[in-house]
């Protein structure tokens, strides 16, 4: 596949290398960000964390902010960053500007509806392309783990839930996991995949979950929300999830962390925990 490296920096004695390839799925340029840990090489290649951001962001807002990299270089753990939607003069957006629909605000879903599904096919992008480019150029292994935040956390959690063989573990910051029960996730599926609400369900993580009949194959789960996150109530809706937990008998720790917003500053709070909780997962703590 091609691509090119559009940067690459020394970071914790690791590299920070920022990817721009041409996207068969999304229909364009795509740019993603890695961390490779020190121990990363073509002889000793390392396990990978994907990490999906928020709405809004791209690939830079994680890497920059979260504090990641330092505990990644000392587990030998390769972080991977994609952006959040298709990007491009081409691409479809939001007619009236709003940020939580088109650009930067991609749900990690495969769009059904004009003007969106010709690029906005996120899903496929992070499950397949994605992946396949990693795995062919970069010193990675085959075992590999999700995490995001908000947006990206309903992105980490549906599709470890869909496709629960392919991930040691999986953890979210602030995640929506109901989307079909909030005005963010009703707004961007009605756009993206139109009026049937059926077509929606298998991109909400509270449906998914709720499916589920062994839970022995799926991904254990680590959740931390701030209980004073703004958008809790409304748009997060992290109790919805108890009820499809206890009934699939899920693997799961759900965290509410008293006083912490939907931040950064929560996300770097605690992304040594969920550093270590994948770490553990992938074998890197043996």
């Amino acid at each position: 596949m091609s691509y090119e490296v559009i940067s690459d920096l020394l970071a914790m004695g690791g590299r920070y290398l920022r990817i721009r390839h041409t996207s068969s799925t999304l229909r364009c340029d795509m740019v993603f960000g890695v961390f490779l840990p020190p121990q990363a090489s073509d002889d000793h290649p390392v396990p990978v964390l994907y990490w999906l951001s928020g709405l809004t962001c791209t690939d830079e807002n994680f890497m920059q902010k979260a504090g990641a990299m330092r505990m990644a270089a000392k587990l030998g753990l390769a972080l991977v960053v994609p952006d959040t939607s298709p990007r491009g003069e081409d691409v479809a957006d939001a007619l009236d500007g709003a940020y939580d629909l088109g650009l930067g605000a991609g749900f990690y879903l495969n769009a059904t509806e004009a003007p969106w599904q010709m690029h906005y096919q996120m899903f496929d992008y992070i499950t397949e392309e994605l992946p396949e480019l990693v795995k062919a150029e970069l010193p990675v292994t085959d075992s590999w783990s999700i995490s995001g935040h908000s947006m990206g956390g309903h992105g980490a959690m549906m599709i470890a839930l869909r496709y629960p063989q392919r991930f040691k573990s999986v953890s979210a910051f602030s995640p929506i996991v109901n989307p079909m029960a909030c005005p963010w996730g009703r707004k961007a599926f009605s756009h993206y995949l139109g009026d049937d609400e059926s077509t929606w369900q298998r991109y909400d993580s509270c449906y998914l979950m709720a499916q589920i009949t062994d839970p022995s194959g799926y991904p254990p789960l680590l959740i931390d929300q701030g209980d004073a996150d703004n958008f809790l109530l409304q748009q997060l809706l992290t109790e919805n999830l108890d009820a499809p937990l206890d009934s699939a008998g899920y693997s799961a720790e759900v965290r509410m962390q008293p006083g912490y917003d939907h931040s950064y500053f929560f996300i770097a709070s605690f992304i040594d925990d969920h550093l270590h909780f994948h770490a553990e997962h992938l074998g890197l703590l043996d």
